[in-house]
């Protein structure tokens, strides 16, 4: 008897839920066509109404998947998303581009917007208008940003892009570099001398020309000192003296 009375519940419930409506974020936009949707999402780009954009961006990405606008709409998409402050939906599109379209028409633009995307992402708006320096941040995304650059130089050398994203690369070696310098300067006054040695090693092998390779030097010399390694003092001086014999950092070693 309870086995029927379960039973007799259970179909109840299952002929509930079949006459319940079923939920469709897209219903709104099912009875446009694909063209449709792109050119009021290109009319709301135009508009700067970026999260209306989205709404209809994404709506044709899932109803028209492989529609004539597919591939324009995942870039506008990108855009839309980036300018509607949601950098993380921005990336994640940008991947759903290059795994569709690993050479497509704009696939240099993506690799740029996610370098662009990623820089943007190591400080919040408010953090770059107070001027805060960022290489005391968190620079995963810039690390990001750098490889994103560099894909988009390897793979699509003459590109009306590359030329910028050499610039926004020679930026984020010099954040990277700094922020090396200053783990270095960090142990250094923690007398962790081989500790210091080896960080501003890496930031003269690796960060070449950057500024801080400079101040870097000069805290290898100071290092050597401390470590009594007269030679690789002398060596290091050198090096400065060859290179950088102008420098404040040089001519105070001088005088010390």
């Amino acid at each position: 008897m309870k086995k029927l009375l379960l039973l007799g519940f259970l179909a109840l419930f299952l002929t509930a839920c079949s006459d319940a409506p079923i939920d469709d974020s897209f219903s709104a936009y099912r009875h446009k066509t694909a063209a449709q949707l792109y050119n009021s999402a290109a009319k709301d780009l135009k508009k700067k109404n970026y999260d209306t954009a989205v709404g209809d961006l994404e709506a044709l990405n899932a109803l028209y998947p492989f529609g004539a606008h597919a591939e324009e709409g995942l870039v506008n998409l990108i855009y839309a998303y980036y300018k509607n402050n949601d950098p993380e939906e921005a990336i994640a599109i940008a991947d759903r581009y290059l795994r569709l379209y690993p050479r497509g028409r704009y696939a240099d633009y993506v690799y740029y917007m996610k370098g662009v995307i990623a820089t943007r992402q190591g400080l919040s708006w408010l953090q770059r208008k107070l001027g805060i320096n960022p290489a005391q941040r968190d620079l995963s995304n810039y690390k990001q940003a750098f490889m994103a650059f560099n894909l988009l130089v390897r793979n699509f050398p003459h590109s009306k892009y590359v030329p910028d994203a050499l610039i926004r690369m020679r930026y984020i070696r010099n954040i990277l570099a700094k922020h090396e310098l200053q783990i270095a300067t960090f142990y250094f006054k923690k007398k962790a001398y081989v500790a210091a040695v080896n960080r501003a090693s890496f930031v003269v092998t690796h960060f070449d020309q950057a500024p801080a390779v400079i101040d870097a030097l000069g805290l290898l010399v100071k290092s050597y000192r401390a470590l009594n390694l007269n030679k690789m003092t002398d060596q290091t001086m050198a090096v400065l003296a060859a290179s950088y014999p102008n420098s404040k950092v040089y001519k105070q070693l001088l005088r010390n």
